[in-house]
């Protein structure tokens, strides 16, 4: 073959495999290095099992699932939230679907919001399953309101619960990994946590300091390379976040919380967690488009997520004001049929 026949058939090539990559992103749904780790990395069955996983919100939403999906992997679960009958709710179903038995799982409910009794919850997993092998920071609350109208309150009870109660707990769980040199500290963060939306200002601002702290822990830790902290960004869910959402008012709830069925499943969220433990990702995006595009340009081009971000941010205010789902404007009432 001649070198002109090869640079000929290399210039055809080249459009086509733009074309290939530029359809295999429109239809992602979580960031290019956690797809390929879905189609060529380690697998969760391989990886996780017989491992201490502790979750906190596990009452609800995603931290839920990732018990219903943790239980068919054969680790030790221990489920952490407020309401303590929701939490045996679950654990119920985790032994009836799942291949664990009572032993296996710890009920241990507490408040993420009292630091005081971070400690002693840590000392009792630890006694309990003699490790801590990942610690799963999935508890937390949304916002879907207007920052003018919001109370201060709402604003310190968002940083007090999502940021230092997070980072309370894993200051508390990081001794004990550190003394065996290895563990994973998985925290649920948001796309919210990249770039920021209208409506919630505060819970993005709790975001963005989680993503800030957790990057800054990752390069302390650099002489223990057995200890994975990640970083998980899911864009929307269908799950209770809206409806639990503060609003200007700690004591005000959302009155409609819209549609969700549009949103991405629960279980495919939460799967695409396990795979992103697994291969010890450091950080994921997980959304169906337009939002992965979203945190790509914010990532990458944030004057111009800034400018696209206001225009649509004002439909997204008009659409909350109304009673619908604030991020329904994105998606075709075909696209809503569909699912």
């Amino acid at each position: 073959m001649s070198w002109e026949l090869l640079l000929a058939l290399l210039a055809l090539c080249a459009p086509l495999l733009l074309v290939v990559q530029l359809v295999r992103f429109l239809r992602a749904d979580g960031d290019l290095t956690l797809l390929w780790a879905e189609w060529q990395g380690r697998r969760p069955e391989w990886e996780l099992t017989d491992m201490v996983v502790w979750v906190t919100g596990a009452s609800s939403g995603i931290g839920e699932e990732l018990a219903y999906q943790l239980s068919k992997l054969g680790v030790s679960l221990v489920l952490s939230a407020r309401r303590v009958h929701e939490l045996e709710r679950v654990k119920r179903r985790c032994l009836e679907n799942g291949i664990l038995k009572g032993k296996d799982i710890l009920v241990l409910p507490f408040d993420l919001t009292d630091r005081s009794a971070h400690e002693a919850a840590t000392k009792a997993v630890v006694q309990e399953f003699g490790k801590i092998d990942i610690l799963v920071n999935n508890g937390g609350r949304s916002q879907r309101s207007l920052c003018a109208e919001t109370s201060l309150d709402v604003f310190k009870e968002l940083m007090e619960l999502n940021y230092l109660g997070t980072v309370s707990l894993t200051k508390c769980v990081l001794p004990h990994m550190i003394e065996r040199k290895q563990g994973k500290i998985v925290t649920v963060n948001s796309l919210a946590g990249i770039t920021s939306v209208p409506l919630s200002s505060g819970y993005c601002a709790s975001k963005h300091a989680l993503r800030g702290f957790l990057n800054a822990l990752r390069t302390e830790l650099v002489d223990y390379p057995g200890i994975i902290v990640s970083n998980i960004c899911p864009g929307p869910v269908q799950s209770n976040i809206v409806k639990n959402a503060l609003t200007e008012e700690l004591t005000k709830t959302i009155e409609n919380e819209g549609d969700q069925s549009y949103k991405m499943p629960t279980s495919r969220c939460v799967r695409l967690m396990l795979i992103s433990m697994a291969n010890d990702l450091k950080e994921v995006w997980i959304a169906d488009q337009p939002f992965l595009f979203m945190a790509y340009l914010g990532q990458y081009a944030p004057t111009w997520a800034w400018w696209i971000t206001s225009k649509l941010g004002k439909k997204r205010i008009e659409n909350f004001k109304s009673g619908v789902d604030a991020d329904c404007a994105y998606f075709s009432s075909s696209k809503k049929k569909a699912n």
